[in-house]
């Protein structure tokens, strides 16, 4: 399975914080932002990242994570064209990268402590499908797709921002795909935000019974708003200082 990390996106309503960089740099406690989704990837058995951002920006991921030697990965960095676009549009720019193989793709944004190594393990042994992952969340904070799903975590139906939500399941941004997700955005028409909608990619599989869902503890958006990116470093602190997740020692002496 190949790893692919989306990093683009304006960030507009973390800004000025993002007049200098990109918010998937910002330090979240002891690591830039994009390290959570990284060891991620490592933790999953991922050998192979791809990093996708604006061109005004994808040098400064190249500055800070070099080669993923620190990481046990290689990287690989890629320009999304249009940065409105979309999640499905983003994920469009792996056909290459990812060629026959499966494809884990996760937010930079996205902060969580699950390991998915036996999640991507048991798919690499399924011939086709895909799997999200959502977290439980209650009705105020629906600025997310929400997932229905029966009992043996089969995904019923998955909505973009509804107003009457089906369930308390938020879609986070951990996905995993088939070879075939490729084809499936070709048949995507934009929305009515002219973007490529992650939850229009995500029908396309929940039609035909392969989409499943698997819950989160705990997860945070970082990268949404100035409450967020401070509830993030909080959290982050509070798992960090009591052992749930690991200091940055390790990044901190690069020759």
């Amino acid at each position: 399975m190949k790893g692919m990390i989306l990093a683009g996106g304006l960030a507009t309503r973390l800004r000025p914080l993002t007049w200098g960089t990109n918010k998937h740099l910002l330090p979240v406690y002891n690591k830039p932002m994009i390290y959570f989704p990284l060891e991620s990837m490592k933790r999953a058995g991922v050998k192979e990242v791809l990093i996708t951002s604006s061109s005004n920006h994808i040098g400064h991921f190249a500055d800070v994570l070099r080669s993923g030697e620190e990481f046990g990965l290689t990287l690989y960095f890629g320009v999304q064209k249009n940065p409105k676009g979309g999640i499905a549009d983003a994920i469009s720019y792996a056909e290459d990268f990812a060629k026959e193989d499966n494809l884990l793709v996760v937010l930079g944004d996205n902060i969580f402590n699950v390991d998915l190594k036996t999640v991507v393990n048991e798919f690499e042994k399924n011939s086709k499908g895909a799997i999200v992952y959502g977290v439980k969340a209650d009705t105020a904070s629906r600025q997310y797709g929400v997932i229905e799903m029966d009992g043996s975590g089969k995904v019923v139906s998955i909505e973009e921002k509804p107003e009457k939500p089906k369930s308390d399941i938020a879609q986070t941004g951990i996905y995993m795909y088939d070879s075939r997700v490729f084809d499936f955005i070709r048949k995507l028409t934009p929305s009515d935000r002219g973007e490529l909608e992650v939850s229009s990619l995500n029908n396309f599989y929940l039609e035909e019974g392969t989409l499943t869902c698997k819950l989160l503890d705990w997860w945070i958006d970082a990268g949404t708003s100035y409450d967020e990116l401070l509830r993030a470093n909080q959290m982050v602190a509070e798992k960090v200082k009591s052992g749930e997740l690991s200091d940055a020692a390790e990044y901190k002496n690069r020759e």
